[in-house]
């Protein structure tokens, strides 16, 4: 990895957010680990994914999958590849953003984005640059919170807790409509299961996982 690469982190939440990564792993597996095993059977030996963070998603991949990683955040390098060589998988680090990814036009057969869209600045803009870089027929497989379709509820609770939600977790966005963001992103095809997850994290309980096909 070149050093130069380097996205800077906040020194404070780039920290927190790789610690709380951490000790939320097995929970996280809890919660979403059976939509995983079913949205990642069948990838390809190569995989691209955005904001893979401290390494959650490499359990599901195949041992001796290259995942192409790109995590702008430093904090969480150290324990990604860590968890990479702990799960029996090569891990490509790439210290960018999705908006800008540099890899080739129609270079790549699957991409994986779960609970990043949320955070990325310009999510529209990533959305493009991840079709730029699939091939036809390419597919985008992704598990994302969204905003809340109720009139009270859940809505009302993302209103309250948007601002220091956001602070807190590097710019999330809990009331971010992923959904119409990856329905206007050019793909042929685009499969959606709007559900909600159990947890006491109630912002971002609305969830939608599915696929989206170049």
């Amino acid at each position: 990895m070149n050093e130069t690469m380097l996205v800077k982190g906040n020194p404070v939440r780039g920290r927190l957010n790789a610690a709380v990564l951490r000790m939320l792993d097995g929970y996280g597996h809890h919660l979403f680990g059976k939509r995983k095993r079913r949205l990642f059977a069948g990838l390809p030996g190569t995989v691209v994914e955005i904001g893979p963070g401290t390494g959650a998603n490499l359990r599901y991949y195949r041992p001796g999958t290259r995942v192409v990683a790109v995590e702008p955040n430093p904090y969480m390098h150290g324990p990604l590849l860590a968890e990479g060589r702990r799960r029996g998988v090569e891990v490509e680090l790439r210290a960018e953003g999705a908006e800008r990814i540099g890899l080739p036009d129609a270079s790549v057969d699957a991409v994986v984005s779960t609970l990043v869209l949320c955070t990325v600045p310009d999510p529209a803009a990533a959305i493009r640059e991840i079709g730029r870089i699939l091939r036809p027929g390419g597919r985008l497989v992704f598990v994302e919170h969204v905003r809340a379709v109720d009139s009270w509820g859940y809505a009302v609770t993302q209103r309250i807790l948007e601002r220091p939600w956001r602070w807190l977790f590097e710019g999330c966005e809990v009331r971010r409509d992923t959904e119409l963001l990856l329905r206007a992103g050019g793909f042929a095809e685009v499969d959606v299961d709007r559900y909600r997850i159990v947890s006491p994290l109630l912002p971002i309980n609305p969830q939608i996982a599915g696929v989206a096909r170049r």
